[in-house]
């Protein structure tokens, strides 16, 4: 089971931090990490929020601002997508009367991936883990457990802890998390996770959780492809058993994530909807079965 959107602002989706400043009697606030920043920039009259994506990979943010006293020229609330180390206006506040003090607030969240990405449905996945060998799945799609809702095309594998995980599709290695070593079910437990998360070039993304401690085999920023061992599956974040939890996604609003129901190539053929409780033999990578 990937994180609840609670247990995520614990870990992959970090709320950011809401900073207020007494500026020329307007109060302001940033909302900054190593991913995103929104900055005021001060145009005339004027305050412009400004987002900055500080990687060099497509991150979607959600922003909600507060006024007292300033006018927004338009929604404050709102979601939008910077590309690799792109920098945009998402927000001009002007005040409502001279001499008042107008104030503000901010809350922000963003997940990697590009809100509108299409996805190429002609792709075929492998099967995340050796060629040859076979795990019994044990939540399927819209299984009723976990796997609903945003994560309604999750798939979980039963896997020891320590079992090779494979690629499923080539991409880029955009965010890793290893250092954990610790699963349980309650409330929280999902800050605990380890993952690897492969950008694809679509924009969307393949995710891989529960990893073992100091499992992870790829470095961010490295290129991987289709069939290539890149981590040790494990027990970590939230689980009741050692699994391995594997989706593609599309990046969503407020840091969440949408998954989307894609094609297996395994030994015996294209699978399209894998079942609960079936084992399917994973097939060595060959750059014609990519796309059908």
């Amino acid at each position: 089971m990937k994180l609840s959107k609670s247990q995520k602002s614990a870990l992959k989706f970090v709320p950011l931090v809401i900073g207020l400043i007494l500026c020329d009697n307007i109060v302001w606030a940033k909302c900054v990490d190593d991913w995103l920043n929104v900055d005021e920039v001060r145009v005339g009259g004027n305050i412009e929020l400004r987002a900055t994506n500080l990687q060099k990979y497509p991150i979607t943010f959600s922003m909600r601002v507060k006024t007292k006293g300033l006018t927004a020229n338009g929604p404050k609330t709102i979601t939008q997508t910077l590309q690799a180390n792109e920098s945009k206006l998402a927000m001009v506040l002007k005040k409502n009367r001279k001499r008042y003090r107008g104030q503000y607030s901010i809350h922000c969240d963003w997940t990697v991936g590009d809100k509108d990405a299409v996805h190429d449905d002609d792709q075929l996945y492998l099967f995340p883990y050796a060629e040859g060998s076979s795990y019994r799945i044990i939540q399927a799609y819209g299984s009723s457990f976990s796997h609903t809702g945003l994560e309604r095309y999750a798939l979980d594998f039963y896997m020891d802890v320590g079992t090779p995980v494979h690629a499923a599709r080539s991409g880029v290695v955009a965010r890793v998390e290893e250092s954990n070593d610790k699963g349980c079910w309650e409330d929280g437990c999902g800050k605990y996770a380890n993952f690897v998360v492969i950008l694809h070039d679509d924009g969307t993304t393949g995710e891989y959780y529960h990893l073992q401690k100091d499992g992870v085999l790829v470095d961010v920023g490295q290129h991987v492809r289709a069939g290539q061992k890149i981590a040790l599956s494990g027990d970590t974040g939230h689980t009741t058993l050692p699994h391995l939890h594997f989706a593609v996604y599309k990046a969503a609003s407020w840091g969440t994530t949408q998954s989307i129901p894609v094609r297996f190539l395994g030994v015996d053929g294209v699978v399209s909807n894998p079942r609960r409780f079936q084992r399917y033999v994973a097939t060595p990578f060959r750059d014609s079965d990519s796309k059908s």
